[in-house]
């Protein structure tokens, strides 16, 4: 049994490069889709002289280098923490794998150890990232406040706004020449090659996405599938219209996908913001009995708490009362009470009675 639903991909770890002071920007050349690397300019400032020689201002980017200096003490706690995680999840996983070898873990905890693995791993590169991006932060907070600080000696001062992280430019929010006030945000990059896909379930359905579990994302433009796994349900729901205007509550649901070595060529190809289908499987029963959603109905048995079909037997309608092992919004698993291969009559009409003679449908 799974879940379907449209999604759309995401960049994880993304970066906006703001103004750190006033001044006037000089024209970017840079384009959506570039590629940068950590450290590159991406940039030029000149400041304008009178903001730079007000004490407000100074006062404002010694602020601003506190606050930069205080996030990159976070951001290297982060980091920290990041690597404690990954450690233990390292000695977990080596730990049951060797007790599975002896046969004393079951195969789902040695998966259950090796997934928790894999995303201490990428809470680690992600820690990393956070921190160089701090660094960043704080080198341009006090480049920015050594600018104002420096009397004018002759020449036009400028200054460089750089990438904090390598990936490609998302966003060129200020490509004009122009002036910008300070903390105007002027470039969007991230490593478009850590996506993340977004599903928005409806709760009822975000209930049984629980992390790790097994996603194949389809539709998303190549010719095969690309497995994932659920990283994390968001805890706060939202109020989404849906097309037939009926309100529904949502969740979003996020979503990692396999690693780039063992996706399709193609899956490169998709950047940030694309569409994609995902299935995400809640149940997996091999040689499973399904039947269309629509054949099922509940009966008058035990207050309406029975589930039931109508089967077609030599022409004539027979209800089976079958026992339901799940159901998703196209198809229901009928764990006992009818046989495999059975013919079964879809949306049955409320006057359909047992023993009442039945005809197939010529298709359309």
């Amino acid at each position: 049994m799974s879940i379907e639903e449209d999604a759309r991909t995401r960049v994880r770890d993304r970066y906006v490069v703001s103004a750190p002071l006033t001044g006037r920007l000089d024209r970017i050349a840079l384009r959506e889709g570039d590629t940068v690397a950590e450290g590159a300019a991406i940039a030029r400032l000149e400041p304008a002289l009178s903001p730079m020689l007000d004490d407000r201002t100074q006062r404002d980017l010694q602020l601003q280098l506190q606050i930069a200096r205080a996030g990159a003490q976070e951001a290297g706690a982060r980091l920290e923490r990041a690597e404690v995680a990954r450690r233990q999840a390292a000695s977990q996983a080596q730990r049951s794998a060797q007790l599975a070898t002896q046969g004393f873990v079951a195969p789902t905890r040695l998966e259950s150890d090796q997934l928790a693995l894999l995303a201490a791993q990428d809470e680690l590169h992600a820690a990393g990232s956070a921190l160089r991006a701090a660094q960043f932060g704080v080198e341009q907070a006090r480049a920015a406040l050594v600018a104002v600080r420096q009397p004018a000696t002759g020449g036009r001062r400028s200054f460089v706004l750089r990438a904090p992280v390598g990936g490609a430019v998302l966003r060129v929010l200020q490509a004009s020449e122009g002036h910008v006030a300070l903390g105007t945000p002027v470039v969007e990059v991230g490593d478009t090659r850590r996506l993340e896909v977004v599903a928005e379930l409806l709760t009822t359905d975000a209930l049984q996405a629980l992390p790790g579990r097994r996603v194949v994302i389809e539709r998303w433009g190549g010719p095969a599938k690309v497995e994932g796994r659920v990283r994390r349900v968001e805890p706060a729901a939202f109020t989404k219209v849906s097309a037939l205007g009926v309100e529904e509550q949502r969740v979003r649901v996020l979503i990692d996908p396999t690693a780039e070595d063992r996706a399709p060529a193609e899956w490169r190809a998709v950047g940030d913001g694309f569409r994609v289908g995902v299935r995400i499987v809640t149940l997996s029963e091999p040689a499973a009995v399904k039947v269309p959603v629509s054949a099922v109905f509940p009966t008058a048995r035990d207050g309406g708490a029975s589930q039931a079909v109508f089967t077609v037997e030599e022409g004539v309608a027979r209800q089976r009362i079958v026992e339901l092992g799940g159901r998703n919004g196209s198809e229901a698993w009928v764990r006992s009470g009818l046989a495999a291969g059975s013919v079964v009559v879809v949306y049955p009409p409320a006057g359909l009675q047992p023993g009442q003679r039945v005809q197939a449908r010529p298709a359309d």
